[in-house]
């Protein structure tokens, strides 16, 4: 029972995306094309969240925006000639901005944005099947944001962030070795509990399977929990602008998760029952008739940012976020119903802050057409003795180049390409084995990449 317990407050709590941590970084196409940066530039609508001090530059009363990426994703993992490759669904984070100019000091805007979330299928049989077998998460943020313009040069803005979410994930509660291991247990048990010809028929049964004999799979939503983001702009020239940004931290909590439990066939169901009844240790829990809950740290962001625009064509950008990450310290998973008798448990996380530094560049061929290119360096906030591959996190370089074109007067259509590329290293991960109660370690490679296409598409009016 603990094992799975103590399996539940890992998988509640870390959740794979293709920026570091669980953290997704594409909420633009026309910023994903300069490598995300945007922080000290004048946006339109898309300020709203890169720098809410923006919004109050709309250069038209409306200003619409909308779009959606596509990201393929894979991971690989390698150990003594052992390899196991992800087969990842395509993941669609999504964003949508409204803003509208009150006066010429003060514009309102709302956005809608998934600034979490991705989905990670490893093999069902795996060597870390007992870790993680999958696992899809999404969140959704909306944010009511005001801008006000102090002086020509000065602005400053402001927003509540209201999130949501839900996650869905699999595991094995135990690995095939583990089962091998149940099967070299009872053939040692004494006749009076078990009789020679039930040891035959489960040792048999054991024997022959191949696969993880038992899954749990979790679902949980999140309610409603609210953040905010404040913003600075400031013009020192026409030349150079520099803006600051902050999303605060917001804890997600999931008030009543639930468990399915799922066999590999009938047979090996009947059999964990039989067994659970002559062994109670090695009963598997029925967590499906319970409920859990737990909260997730959102981290906090910091962004500071320059712009320099040496012509009427060009534009340069450097951007360095610096994440939260330390408040995701630990997590602590409670069981709703008292029956089950599980006290609350808390793993450790320990993830470290880090910086994610970014550069873009956009260039006015004509009136009608910009192209952009960017590129940035993301740092993992995971560490190398804490590393479970339910999130392969490593150091990531994002490599990108991008365009929007306006067929008409006031409507521009989107384009943006993103490679990402994680460097390999090493990690490994101590959990309890089910059957000897003893730590074990899951020691291993881990190599992942990325693509991702995005459009967009707005308008102004």
């Amino acid at each position: 029972m603990k094992k799975l317990a103590i399996w539940f407050l890992a998988c509640i709590g870390t959740f794979p995306a293709w920026a570091e941590g669980y953290q997704v970084n594409v909420l633009s196409a026309k910023q994903t094309g300069m490598g995300h940066v945007g922080t000290a530039m004048k946006l339109g609508a898309e300020n709203i969240h890169f720098n809410p001090a923006g919004l109050v530059f709309l250069k038209e009363h409306v200003d619409l925006s909308v779009g959606i990426s596509g990201i393929g994703a894979k991971a690989k993992y390698t150990r003594d000639g052992y390899t196991a490759r992800t087969d990842n669904p395509v993941s669609t984070p999504l964003y949508a901005y409204a803003g509208y100019k009150i006066y010429d000091n003060l514009a309102a805007g709302i956005g809608l944005t998934t600034p979490y979330g991705n989905a990670l299928k490893w093999p069902k049989h795996w060597a870390g099947a007992d870790l993680i077998q999958d696992i899809s998460l999404k969140a959704f943020v909306l944010q009511p944001t005001l801008s006000y313009k102090i002086t020509d040069k000065l602005s400053i803005g402001a927003g509540v962030m209201l999130a949501v979410g839900n996650v869905k994930l699999s595991r094995a509660l135990m690995s095939t070795a583990d089962f091998q291991m149940i099967g070299a247990l009872v053939g040692g048990l004494p006749e009076n509990m078990v009789s020679p010809e039930e040891k035959a028929y489960i040792t048999g049964i054991i024997r022959d399977t191949k696969v993880p004999p038992a899954s749990a799979t979790l679902d949980g939503k999140a309610h409603v929990r609210a953040g905010f983001n404040i913003g600075i702009l400031y013009d020192f020239s026409d030349k150079v602008s520099v803006g600051l940004s902050y999303r605060s931290r917001i804890k997600m909590k999931v008030k009543e998760g639930e468990a399915e439990l799922n066999y590999a066939n009938r047979t090996i169901e009947e059999l964990m029952g039989v067994l659970g009844q002559k062994v109670p240790q090695l009963a598997v829990p029925k967590y499906d008739q319970g409920t859990f809950h737990a909260q997730l740290p959102l981290p906090s962001n910091t962004t500071l940012g320059v712009s320099y625009r040496p012509s009427d064509k060009w534009e340069l950008a450097l951007d360095l976020q610096y994440v939260g990450w330390n408040a995701y310290d630990s997590l602590n998973v409670y069981f709703n119903e008292e029956e089950l008798g599980i006290a609350p448990i808390k793993a450790k996380k320990d993830y470290k802050n880090t910086i994610i530094a970014r550069v873009g560049a956009q260039y006015k061929t004509t009136d009608r057409l910009f192209l952009r290119a960017g590129v940035y360096f993301d740092q993992s906030p995971i560490r190398e003795d804490n590393y479970n591959p339910e999130t392969p996190g490593m150091n990531k370089l994002g490599m990108s180049v991008g365009c929007s074109f306006e067929p008409y007067r006031n409507l521009q259509i989107d384009f943006a390409f993103l490679y990402i590329q994680g460097i390999a290293r090493d990690g490994s991960y101590t959990s309890r084995n089910i059957v000897t109660g003893m730590e074990e370690k899951f020691e291993g490679r881990y190599h992942s990449n990325a693509l991702t296409f995005s459009w967009g598409l707005a308008y102004k009016f």
